[in-house]
C-alpha cells in the first residue's frame, strides 16, 4: 500500500497516493481535466499552478505536470492569466528601443522586487531579461528568456503590471527576424518539411512508446 499524503484541492480535502504529480492527484480525486492540461510533460506552460504548505507563509508557483504532492499541501491552479498581448506586425517594427516603450512602456515602471523570478516556474532570471528589454538588448533578452513556457506566473506577482513572457516574445521575434545571422540550412529544412520529406518519419515517431523517443532525442546528433 502507496504511502498517502493529505492535500487540498481548491479548498477540498483529499488523501492521495505520495507519488503522483499535482495533476495526477487532482484526476486520482475524481476531477476530469479538460484545460489547464497541456502537454502534460512541463513544456508547454499550461498548469500553472500555486500552492502553499500549511504553516508555511510562502506561497510557491510551479507546473501541476512536473511537481509531486506534498503533505498538506494547498492548492490552486491557474491555467489562464490574462497578460497584455500588443498587436505588431514583424515586418514593420525595428529593434529599436522605441518600439519596446510603445509597446509595453509598463516595463520602465519595474521596482526591482524581484518577484517574477522567485516566481517562475522554469527558474528563469525574468527580471534579468526585463532589464535587457528596457535598455534594448534583444539578443542578450532572448537568450535569457529562451526557456520560457508563456506560463504567466511571473507576471500574477508583478507589481507593476508587466506582462513578462508577451515581452520577451517580442524580443525573441526582433532577435530572430532582424539581428540574429541568417541561417541557410533552416531555408533548406523548411522547404523539405513544406514538401513532406519527414511525414513518414514523423508518424513512424508518433507510433513509438515515450520511453523510446526520449532515448531517440537524448543521443540525437546536434548540428554544430
Amino acid at each position: 500500500m502507496e504511502n498517502m499524503v493529505t492535500v487540498f484541492l481548491f479548498g477540498k480535502k483529499y488523501e492521495v497516493p505520495e507519488s503522483l504529480t499535482i495533476m495526477e492527484a487532482m484526476e486520482y480525486s475524481g476531477y476530469q481535466l479538460v484545460r489547464g492540461c497541456g502537454c502534460r510533460n512541463g513544456f508547454c506552460g499550461a498548469c500553472a499552478t500555486i500552492y502553499r504548505i500549511a504553516g508555511d507563509r510562502e506561497l510557491k508557483a510551479c507546473l501541476a505536470c512536473s511537481t509531486k504532492v506534498e503533505n498538506n499541501m494547498y492548492v490552486a491552479t491557474l491555467p489562464f492569466f490574462p497578460l497584455v498581448k500588443e498587436v505588431y506586425d514583424i515586418e514593420k517594427v525595428k529593434p529599436t528601443e522605441r518600439i519596446m516603450m510603445q509597446l509595453y512602456p509598463e516595463i520602465y515602471a519595474c521596482v526591482g522586487c524581484n518577484a517574477c523570478t522567485k516566481a517562475c516556474t522554469q527558474g528563469l532570471n525574468v527580471m534579468q531579461y526585463i532589464a535587457y528589454a528596457q535598455r534594448g538588448e534583444y539578443e542578450k533578452c532572448a537568450e535569457e528568456s529562451f526557456d520560457c513556457v508563456m506560463c504567466g506566473v511571473c507576471s500574477s506577482r508583478c507589481p507593476a503590471g508587466i506582462s513578462h513572457p508577451q515581452v520577451a516574445m517580442l524580443a525573441r521575434r526582433l532577435n530572430g527576424k532582424y539581428l540574429a545571422p541568417h541561417c541557410e540550412h533552416l531555408d533548406v529544412r523548411v522547404e523539405e518539411i513544406r514538401e513532406g520529406k519527414f511525414e513518414a518519419l514523423i508518424e513512424s515517431l508518433m507510433e513509438k512508446p515515450l520511453a523510446e523517443i526520449k532515448e531517440l532525442y537524448n543521443t540525437r546528433e546536434i548540428e554544430k
